[in-house]
């Protein structure tokens, strides 16, 4: 499965890496999208909002002060759904997806691949 992870960090602290790595360990085929250059295990994070193909799993970690526009790029990348974790939560967002057919779930990304319900 296609996962982006959206708010990718170089930052080995930061819930985005830790996911990030969870998604490699599992078989996800990750790609990154941040603010900041770099990479997080030999992957390249990507700036700006490129055009993504065949992206299953869309997994945020940006706060709704920094969802400005994503609700145009993610119905450009069309992804099956959209997990908000915890702090990213947008009522405005979330039903604006799913009116646009997208599954929207408010969970933790960590938690969901550590119990099996990815």
């Amino acid at each position: 499965m296609k996962v982006l992870v959206y708010g990718a960090s170089t930052n080995t602290s930061r819930y985005a890496y830790i996911a990030t790595e969870l998604l490699l360990q599992h078989g996800h085929e990750v790609s990154l999208v941040g603010i900041k250059k770099g990479e997080v295990l030999g992957l390249p994070i990507q700036q700006d909002q490129p055009l993504l193909q065949n992206i299953d799993t869309v997994t945020l970690y940006v706060g709704p002060a920094n969802q400005e526009g994503l609700l145009a790029y993610l119905s450009a990348i069309s992804p099956r759904r959209v997990i908000f974790n915890p702090g990213t939560e947008n009522s405005v967002l979330e039903k604006a997806l799913q009116n646009k057919g997208i599954e929207v779930e408010e969970a933790c990304t960590l938690v969901l691949l550590h119990t099996g319900q990815f």
